[in-house]
């Protein structure tokens, strides 16, 4: 199978101010691809072209598509960032699943050139499975954020039908310099009051923010990218080593007693999930394509992290 590799592409990008687009877009104009933007306001991303859609009444300025080949879908509502009540977790659906099918709603309307469609997705979509190594083919798991994974790379999975290579990055514990969840984490351990939460035995994959990047970016020029992949350093952690290598890095001790499941369940309801699932995600079919992850072990990713 041959494969275009480095040739540049004309690339609309969604969610371009959150963590990931736009550390991304900066990678993207270094390498001489033609970046625009599609966002709900109209806002200056650095003098790159950009245009506004409104997912809810399912309108977009259909202008975006002139002469696009690429799109990188990364908007969604923030998965923390509310508690979740019915409204809430509706919300969260359908800014994934509405949004994409307004994107190849256009496609198909304006029968635009598109070839690549690149989503973000989440380990959220295999639920909680303990111990088990969770490969691209592993099965989809039970409850809300796995139900809504589902649906979302059900949605991405729509682009098949038109000839699109879709590429979808199942994206796990993001860390980065610039904020995201990290820096929820450190903050109870930063004020000397950090410990392993529930069990401390949940699984939890994660990425530097510099390897993500680096995985779109190849996902953007080499075609041989297709399909599903977990998006996560090759080596997990347990939520108790986590906390143990972060309050390292951080100079503050560990408490020996976990914070209780029912507490975190009290505290933030059904979106306790987040920290409690356990995913045991394997890197193995990124590994195969050549990839090279510049941080593979926890330790060296925090400490670059944290070495300022």
């Amino acid at each position: 199978m041959t494969s275009e590799i480095n040739l540049k592409k004309n690339i609309l990008i969604t969610g371009a101010s959150g963590l990931i687009g736009s550390r991304l877009i900066k990678i993207l104009v270094e390498k001489g691809h033609g970046i625009s933007v599609l966002s709900r306001q109209s806002k200056n991303f650095n003098d790159l072209k950009s245009y506004t859609w409104d997912v809810e009444k399912q309108l977009l300025d259909l202008n975006a598509f002139d002469g696009i080949d690429t799109i990188i879908h990364l908007a969604g509502a923030g998965i923390a960032d509310k508690r979740w009540t019915q409204k809430r977790k509706q919300e969260l659906v359908d800014s994934r699943i509405k949004s994409t099918q307004l994107l190849y709603k256009t496609i198909k309307s304006l029968n635009a050139p598109v070839k690549n469609f690149i989503s973000a997705s989440a380990v959220g979509y295999y639920g909680n499975r303990n111990d088990e190594i969770l490969y691209e083919d592993s099965a989809t798991g039970t409850g809300f954020l796995a139900d809504c994974c589902k649906q979302w790379e059900q949605a991405v999975d729509e682009g098949l039908n038109l000839g699109i290579r879709v590429v979808k990055l199942r994206i796990g514990l993001v860390l980065s310099k610039q904020g995201g969840a990290l820096s929820e984490l450190a903050k109870p351990v930063n004020f000397f009051v950090g410990a392993a939460l529930g069990s401390g035995k949940q699984w939890m994959p994660w990425i530097h923010i510099n390897d993500l990047l680096s995985i779109f970016e190849k996902a953007v020029e080499d075609s041989k990218y297709s399909g599903t992949f977990n998006a996560n350093s090759p080596f997990p952690v347990t939520n108790y080593e986590f906390t143990k290598i972060l309050s390292k890095k951080l100079f503050r001790p560990l408490w020996p007693v976990n914070v209780p499941e029912f507490i975190l369940k009290a505290m933030l309801g059904e979106m306790s999930s987040v920290v409690l699932n356990s995913n045991r995600t394997s890197s193995q079919k990124l590994l195969d394509m050549g990839f090279r992850f510049r941080y593979q072990a926890l330790e060296s990713a925090l400490s670059e992290i944290y070495s300022h």
